[in-house]
C-alpha cells in the first residue's frame, strides 16, 4: 500500500478522503449522512477548533482503499494523539485498515505522542479490529437524534416553562454566528464547563479553552459549511453568563444540523439552566429556522442527566461509539 498525506487544496484527494468516509458510514452506520466536500476541506483546513487532523490516503495499485487520519493537540493533552480508520467497504479484511492504523501509529510516536486512542461504531468487527492491536474499551458514547416534526411545541414550551420558572434569576441572549469579542473569554469559561461531562474510563486531560480557541472553533465550523447558533444564560443581577448551548445549522443542506456543547457554570448548576437553555433553542429555530428536519447529539453513555432531558424532548438512539486507548 502506498500511504500519502491529502492537503485541503488537492481537491481529487479530498474528494475521495470524504466518499471512503462516507460508504464506510453507510455500511457501519446508514442513518449517517454522507460527508460534503465543503465539510471535508473545512475539517481538514481548521478541524474542530483550529488544529487540523492530518489525513492519509492508502491506495494500492493506484487504487483508493482506505483513509486514515490522526489528530494531536498543542493546547492540552500533550502526549495524546487520536486516530480513525476508514476502509470501502468491498476492500475490508485485506489488511488495509492494519496497514493504515501502523501508519498513524507510526506518526504519532515521531510526534512524541504516547497515549493513543481510536473511535469506531459499536458494531461487530470494528472493535475487535483495535482489541487486536493492544487497544482497551475506555468509554462508549450515544448518538441521538430529533426528529422536528415529531416534536410538539406544546411539550417544549410546557418545559420551557418549568425550567423558567427555577430559572428566574437569569435571562436567554441569543447569539448568531461568531462570539462578540467582548464575550469571547466569558464564552471560554463556559465552554471549559464541558471538562466536567463525564469521561468513564478516557485517560485524558481537562482541555484547555481560552478566547483564542473559541474564535478558532467560530471560524472552523464556518468552514465546515455550518451556521452558528448559541443561547447564552445570563445571570439578571450580575451579568455573568452562566451556561450556554450551540447548534450548527448546515448551509448545503439547511434541514440538517448538529447539537454542539451544552455546558453550565459549576456555580450555577441546580436552577434547570440546561433544560432552560435546550428547549429556549428549540423556540429558537422554530422562529427562524423552520426548515430543520434533524438535529443529531452525542452524549456520552453515563452522562444520566443531559440523556433524560435530551429525551424528553425527542431524541432518539441511533448508535453507539466507542473509544478505545492504549499506550504506544
Amino acid at each position: 500500500m502506498d500511504i500519502e498525506r491529502i492537503t485541503p487544496d488537492d481537491d481529487a484527494a479530498v474528494r475521495t478522503w470524504a466518499e471512503i468516509r462516507s460508504a464506510s458510514a453507510a455500511h457501519d452506520a446508514p442513518w449517517e449522512h454522507p460527508l460534503t466536500e465543503t465539510f471535508a476541506r473545512g475539517e481538514l483546513t481548521h478541524g474542530w477548533d483550529g488544529e487540523p487532523e492530518l489525513a492519509f490516503l492508502g491506495t494500492v495499485d493506484g487504487e483508493p482503499v482506505a483513509v486514515g487520519s490522526l489528530e494531536v493537540s498543542e493546547r492540552d493533552n500533550l502526549d495524546l494523539a487520536w486516530f480513525s480508520v476508514d476502509v470501502r467497504p468491498d476492500r475490508r479484511r485485506q489488511g488495509h485498515g492494519g496497514t493504515v492504523l501502523a501508519h498513524l501509529e507510526a506518526e504519532a510516536a515521531r510526534r512524541g505522542r504516547t497515549s493513543v486512542g481510536i473511535s469506531c461504531w459499536d458494531v461487530e468487527g470494528l472493535e475487535r479490529f483495535a482489541l487486536d492491536r493492544g487497544y482497551e474499551r475506555k468509554a462508549a458514547g450515544i448518538n441521538r437524534r430529533q426528529h422536528l416534526a415529531e416534536v410538539d411545541p406544546d411539550v417544549v414550551d410546557a418545559l420551557h416553562a418549568e425550567a423558567a420558572a427555577a430559572a428566574a434569576d437569569y435571562e436567554l441572549v441569543r447569539r448568531l454566528g461568531r462570539v462578540p469579542d467582548d464575550e469571547l473569554d466569558a464564552v471560554a469559561v463556559l465552554t471549559a464547563s464541558i471538562n466536567d461531562a463525564p469521561k468513564e474510563g478516557l485517560q485524558v486531560e481537562d482541555n484547555v479553552f481560552d478566547a483564542e480557541r473559541v474564535r478558532a472553533y467560530d471560524v472552523a465550523q464556518e468552514a465546515r459549511g455550518f451556521v452558528l447558533h448559541r443561547l447564552v444564560a445570563r445571570h439578571r443581577v450580575t451579568g455573568e453568563l452562566a451556561g450556554q448551548t450551540a447548534v450548527a445549522v448546515e448551509l448545503e443542506r439547511p434541514h440538517l444540523a448538529e447539537q454542539h456543547d451544552t455546558s453550565v457554570v459549576a456555580a450555577h448548576r441546580g436552577h434547570r439552566l440546561g433544560a432552560l437553555l435546550k428547549t429556549g433553542m428549540l423556540q429558537w429555530l422554530r422562529e427562524t429556522q423552520p426548515q430543520i428536519a434533524e438535529i443529531d447529539t452525542w452524549n456520552a453513555e453515563s452522562n444520566a442527566f443531559m440523556i433524560g432531558v435530551n429525551e424528553a424532548l425527542g431524541y432518539r438512539v441511533m448508535g453507539r461509539g466507542l473509544d478505545l486507548q492504549k499506550k504506544l
